[in-house]
């Protein structure tokens, strides 16, 4: 017999991918994974193809994750960055007030 379970709640930090990078969202460890090539940006900054979505991979341990323009870009409660897409984001983060 499975019994039912709830998520913990949990605070992440998050901001949604979009045209130009760097975004006034994006926090430092956004900026340093970058810099430490743990995520790689395609077509973003203020030289972008505008006929082209920017991207970026994110490597984890699982392997190299894709996100998009429009997906949201998380950072977990053990400093692990993934993407999320910005259906599911929605349905399962509120954002926190201060």
């Amino acid at each position: 017999m499975s019994s039912k379970y709830r998520k913990k709640p949990v605070v992440v930090e998050a901001f949604q991918l979009g045209y130009h990078w760097p975004q006034d969202e994006c926090n430092e460890w956004f900026h340093n994974a970058v810099t430490n090539g743990v995520i790689t940006t395609y077509n973003m900054g203020k030289f972008h193809n505008p006929n082209e979505k920017p991207f970026i991979e994110i490597h984890t341990l699982e392997g190299v994750m894709r996100g998009d323009h429009g997906d949201y870009i998380i950072k977990g409660v053990q400093g692990e960055i993934y993407p999320i897409k910005e259906d599911i984001f929605q349905k399962t983060y509120d954002k926190v007030i201060d």
